[in-house]
């Protein structure tokens, strides 16, 4: 992944596409959702680092010439995979605000599908977010993720920061759950294994010297967790500590009205 420039989309193109037709066959029979939906699954299985025109053009059983009718490159085809996969994330409109806990609630759902996204589709962790194509289910999502917030006396920016700290925090955890899995898979080692391989070096070198909270604190981690790090209680632990916070300010805004 490293040192391979990543395919940069047309912005105008690819919101033609994304706000387009997905369904509309051309001469070949291909459509637009039938390339989006094998890049997917082949990007669920290797990466998106690896994914190629040719490589769905030869799952779809077709020239590669033919999926460039429909779709000019990589670069458009990534957005159209990252909107469509966040096309499945809720049901409807207010599918959040029906989960109970007011609006606490209503994140915690949001964060909770968001991380299945994640686990899901792995390769999300690879697509640049700073300028993502505006397509209609990414706007969609959004609408519906701010919701809950409305109306509890947050300004606009404060709402747009209190969603991003969520959806960021989640992101983190979940990427760090999908590298934990890779170097599992990569090196044929689950992390108790792996510590108990390294253990006897690590007491060598780290011998007579003195870091009492660090040894500490990453003894009973790793008792606890059998594990640096485990992704799920890392989210559960900061959703709940960045409610608070949001909670307090919206308490905040409350007193000052």
């Amino acid at each position: 992944m490293a040192g391979r420039k990543a395919a940069v989309p047309d912005p105008a193109r690819s919101l033609a596409l994304l706000w387009g037709s997905h369904t509309k066959a051309g001469r070949s029979g291909l459509t637009v959702r039938a390339i989006v939906d094998a890049a997917i699954e082949l990007a669920d299985a290797s990466g998106l680092d690896a994914l190629s025109m040719r490589m769905v053009a030869d799952r779809l059983k077709v020239g590669t010439m033919s999926l460039y009718t429909h779709v000019p490159g990589k670069g458009e085809l990534t957005d159209l995979m990252f909107d469509q996969v966040y096309g499945e994330l809720y049901a409807d409109a207010d599918e959040p605000l029906r989960q109970g806990g007011d609006w606490r609630g209503a994140l915690e759902f949001i964060a909770r599908r968001n991380w299945d996204v994640f686990v899901a589709h792995p390769w999300i962790h690879e697509v640049p977010t700073m300028r993502t194509a505006l397509g209609p289910n990414i706007t969609r999502k959004y609408d519906i993720e701010l919701r809950p917030l409305d109306g509890l006396g947050l300004t606009d920016v404060e709402m747009d920061s209190a969603l991003t700290l969520v959806l960021t925090h989640v992101q983190g955890t979940a990427r760090a759950g999908a590298e934990q899995l890779r170097v599992q898979r990569d090196s044929g080692l689950s992390d108790e294994e792996w510590w108990r391989q390294i253990a006897p070096t690590l007491n060598t070198v780290m011998a007579g010297t003195h870091f009492p909270v660090a040894s500490r604190v990453g003894t009973s981690v790793g008792e606890h967790f059998q594990s640096v790090i485990d992704p799920a209680h890392a989210l559960t632990f900061g959703l709940e500590r960045i409610l608070d916070g949001i909670a307090l300010l919206i308490s905040e805004r409350g007193a000052t009205r």
